[in-house]
């Protein structure tokens, strides 16, 4: 399967936080022919030994996605939403969610289909048409299914996660879709064991598929604490800034060059001697300085293992049309490999 169809595939499972499994699964049955040892730990992290010796080494990526989570069901069966992240007193972000398919989770593990929709203008007053902030009262999920009760037998409940649920596609040499974060990461792992394969590796490699990270690198931190590597890297999707309202002093990276490795995101310096060595190696890639920006780096690399974090450029992040851009794939799996099949530096 080639990297795109594989994004793809992995796009369509959904996976909010807290309710990874069905992805895990995925992951999980196309590892084992491949891997030396699968597991899933007592979280739900799915984390695979690859083969080789020496140094550890664990490349890891997160499943879960961003969304909502319903926190009220309406008489009329509408579902009023909180975020899965942060804080719902500080607002949704106003410009992206309005008209866009999505998923509801049940009780049962199924999933319902729905749209995130709002008023529109022709019944709004003037002062509302005016408003400039959205609130989470301003929107809301319709499921179509009439009222509170027909709600509830269907399985949707407070509680049930949202997820985007467009469809990846392809806009000339990029791809785009609502799960790009961090489907891309899951992909370039899969990937990496195909590309290592008849390889001789100069390290035990090890994946880490993580849950939880979009509310608090849960996943990571437990993976982390039970486990100890002489070199992690991070995968996630990076920020570009290559589109009319970025001021490239802010953000000079750019779809289509390569990798970042990201020295500084808002709550680390990631490791010098281990990012320095990325960038030295024959790839091409793009030095990143993030802002309002985190990743699962930070909680392994605060329990011990020198940790870089490697990401691919997008567009659009967090929101359901997320773009990324198809060579930033191939490159970034063929910086792992260079990584993996090398010495690692010394300290």
């Amino acid at each position: 399967m080639d990297l795109s169809a594989l994004v793809g595939e992995l796009c369509a499972v959904p996976a909010p936080s807290g309710a990874e499994a069905e992805l895990a699964a995925v992951l999980r049955r196309r590892w084992e022919p491949r891997c030396a040892e699968v597991r899933r730990d007592a979280v739900g992290n799915l984390v695979a030994r690859v083969g080789g010796a020496g140094p550890r080494v664990l490349v890891q990526a997160h499943m879960d996605q961003v969304g909502y989570i319903v926190r009220h069901v309406t008489e009329d069966g509408f579902l009023l939403l909180d975020g899965a992240q942060g804080d719902r007193r500080t607002g949704p972000e106003r410009r992206h969610p309005i008209g866009q398919p999505v998923r509801v989770l049940a009780r049962d593990g199924s999933w319902r289909e729905g749209l995130i929709a709002a008023a529109s203008g022709h019944v709004l007053t003037a002062e509302q048409r005016e408003q400039h902030e959205l609130g989470y009262d301003d929107f809301w999920v319709e499921l179509g299914l009439g009222d509170r009760e027909a709600v509830r037998a269907a399985g949707v409940h407070v509680g049930s996660p949202v997820v985007f649920a467009a469809p990846t596609r392809a806009l000339g040499e990029q791809l785009v879709g609502p799960a790009m974060d961090n489907r891309i990461g899951l992909a370039v792992m899969d990937a990496l064991v195909d590309a290592v394969a008849g390889e001789t590796l100069a390290c035990e490699l090890w994946l880490g598929a993580t849950v939880q990270e979009e509310n608090g690198l849960h996943g990571a931190r437990a993976l982390a604490l039970a486990e100890r590597f002489a070199a992690a890297i991070a995968l996630d999707v990076g920020l570009a800034g290559d589109i009319p309202a970025v001021d490239e002093r802010e953000y000079a990276t750019k779809l289509g060059a390569g990798p970042i490795v990201v020295h500084r995101d808002t709550g680390i310096v990631y490791d010098r001697v281990l990012v320095q060595h990325l960038l030295a190696l024959d790839v091409t890639a793009q030095d990143g300085l993030f802002a309002s920006y985190g990743s699962d780096g930070l909680a392994i690399a605060e329990t011990g293992s020198p940790t870089a974090l490697v990401t691919v450029a997008c567009r659009y992040t967090h929101t359901a049309f997320e773009t990324i851009h198809t060579a930033d794939l191939t490159a970034t799996v063929e910086l792992l490999r260079a990584l993996v099949t090398r010495p690692l530096p010394q300290r």
